[in-house]
């Protein structure tokens, strides 16, 4: 089982050479998920060797080009590829009758089912859990109506100490019941501990993703905790003000959500074409947060 983010796409409005509109491919426990789907998103998919028919979930954060132009043209390659598994789009009301509209206009119709589920949260919301994992939504501010988002793993069971178990000659069926932490009471009384026949069960991991938003501090609320946070840095600091009426956040801003959140690790991305270099948005931030990364596209990193 794994847990990994792919950046696919870490740049803003503006594509360039060196970085694509925002989408990342997370992996966690088998379970593939899309976020946000920009212009080329497809290609960076085939360029990180990644197989697009795995995927069952895309999460659209907002209607800004550069978060979901590249859909249609995934769901036709999908289409055109054979696919005949289902595929669920969480995303903004208004995402679903674009996306039919262009599938129509040009004659083209989905072999396989495609479920668009609308997001309008005003807090943290659920939006899909299965036994390995939840998939949150929480409200961004931009300048249409924009979701962040949050993958949670489920709580694994707790490994089995096998070889004290067997050197005890306890019965199997007992198992089940000691990898979930429950301690068995046997029909002569006795009581078999899950602590005496187990080892600690895996922490729990999560990633959210923060894009695009401006600064405030209700997101550190959403994101509480979470073993790795993705935040938009679109700016530097001295760009304040420009951050401000663009509904955006600078590399400083975004190290202070991480550190009033309590995160274990920060990823800084959709950065403005007009910084060739990230040395400046780490210089800025790591003061307030020093485990801080900012991602290229082609990025991987275990949850």
């Amino acid at each position: 089982m794994s847990f990994r983010v792919t950046i696919l796409g870490s740049g803003a409005a503006l594509p360039t050479s060196r970085r694509g509109p925002s989408a990342q491919y997370i992996e966690c426990n088998n379970r593939h998920i899309l976020i946000d789907c920009g212009e080329g998103t497809q290609n960076a998919i085939r360029k990180n060797h990644i197989h697009l028919q795995k995927i069952t979930h895309i999460l659209i954060s907002h209607l800004h080009g550069d978060h979901y132009f590249g859909l249609v043209g995934l769901l036709s390659t999908m289409h055109l590829l054979g696919r005949d598994r289902g595929i669920t789009v969480y995303g903004p009301k208004e995402l679903e009758q674009i996306i039919r509209l262009q599938l129509e206009v040009g004659g083209a119709k989905l072999n396989f089912s495609c479920e668009f589920v609308a997001l309008d949260p005003k807090g943290k919301e659920l939006i899909f859990e299965d036994r390995m994992m939840e998939i949150w939504a929480f409200p961004l501010k931009h300048r249409v109506p924009t979701s962040g988002f949050q993958i949670v793993e489920k709580q694994k069971d707790r490994p089995l100490d096998g070889d004290k178990f067997k050197a005890d000659g306890l019965s199997l069926t007992l198992v089940p019941f000691l990898k979930r932490g429950e301690d068995v009471e046997l029909p002569d009384g006795s009581t078999i501990y899950a602590d005496d026949y187990t080892f600690p069960a895996p922490r729990i991991k999560s990633y959210a993703y923060c894009s695009d938003t401006i600064f405030h501090e209700s997101i550190s609320s959403y994101v509480a905790g979470t073993t790795l946070l993705y935040h938009e840095a679109t700016f530097l600091h001295e760009m304040k003000e420009r951050a401000k009426t663009t509904f955006h956040t600078t590399a400083l801003q975004a190290a202070e959500i991480a550190k009033a959140a309590g995160v274990e690790r920060l990823l800084l991305g959709h950065l403005s074409s007009r910084y060739e270099t990230n040395d400046r948005h780490i210089e800025e931030a790591k003061p307030v947060f020093s485990n801080v990364l900012v991602v290229e596209d082609g990025d991987s990193f275990d949850v």
